[in-house]
């Protein structure tokens, strides 16, 4: 009698391992995975925790510098100070590097409105475009066009050449009116390297209407914007800039491309001492 089995019989141990030993592969593979992508996120949130924890304790000593050189002991605090100890730097940090130029072409806003955004940034960040297309809209349309808040841009070329050679280039279309329609279009993706070439930066500037090439071209080479990049650069690394995008809201610090709500609250925060310190005088 033949000893092979039938079609319908159970497959035997032997066949059964390949399997059994395939799938717990997988598994395995599949918890490393999640593991590592775990752990990265986890990193991440270090970096960004680090990252405030440092811009904070920058921002505490530009503070107490701020105080010293103004006469120190004699300076009123803020109405709102009870309600945050820190609050009467963070008014002296927002005094020390908001502009509030009229004529600034880096900023949207009323010069005069309560609370200033200021944004240090790379045009090589991803997490800067980022912000540029999800939360700058945003912010425009809730605060900025109701006349609550102000945002003010900062070049803040980290990554190297490319990133130093487009933050000229916004600069030099802001000296034919067309900052904002650069930048957002420098953004419109992720741009590194190559595509941050001299060429690639004139065919964006059409693109975003600047009418002049030959002065944008000009502009962008010349020491004034260098120098207006510079100024940029020292005064972020005087408050403790060590990273892409950085914010200070109302002289209170943000890193990192935060939710919206984070910079709601931020806002609402320093919306609510300028108008103690109004409400004060």
């Amino acid at each position: 009698m033949s000893s092979s089995k039938s079609p319908n019989s159970p497959a035997s141990p032997t066949t059964k391992k390949p399997a059994a030993q395939k799938l717990a592969a997988q598994r395995a593979a599949a918890k490393k995975a999640a593991e590592k992508k775990a752990k990265a996120a986890r990193s991440r949130r270090v970096a960004a925790a680090g990252a405030v924890v440092a811009l904070i304790v920058a921002v505490v000593a530009v503070g107490i510098a701020v105080a010293k050189g103004s006469g120190g002991g004699s300076h009123k605090p803020s109405a709102s100070s009870s309600a945050d100890p820190q609050q009467a730097l963070y008014d002296q940090v927002e005094r020390t590097t908001s502009r509030r130029a009229k004529d600034d072409p880096m900023a949207v806003g009323k010069p005069d409105a309560p609370v200033v955004l200021v944004e240090y940034a790379d045009y090589q960040c991803s997490f800067c475009g980022k912000f540029t297309r999800e939360s700058q809209p945003e912010l425009i349309k809730k605060y900025v066009d109701e006349g609550v808040l102000r945002i003010e841009f900062r070049n803040f070329p980290i990554f190297g050449e490319p990133s130093v050679r487009a933050a000229r280039a916004s600069w030099a279309a802001g000296q034919q009116g067309r900052f904002w329609q650069f930048h957002d279009e420098l953004y419109a993706k992720t741009r590194k390297g190559d595509a941050l070439a001299e060429d690639k930066l004139v065919d964006m500037a059409r693109t975003a209407g600047v009418r002049d090439l030959d002065r944008f071209r000009s502009d962008l080479n010349g020491s004034a914007a260098a120098d207006a990049v510079k100024k940029d650069q020292e005064e972020g690394y005087k408050i403790g800039v060590s990273s892409t995008p950085s914010f200070l809201v109302g002289g209170r610090p943000v890193a990192g491309a935060q939710p919206m709500k984070e910079f709601e609250a931020a806002i609402a925060q320093a919306k609510a001492a300028a108008e103690a310190a109004k409400a004060g005088k």
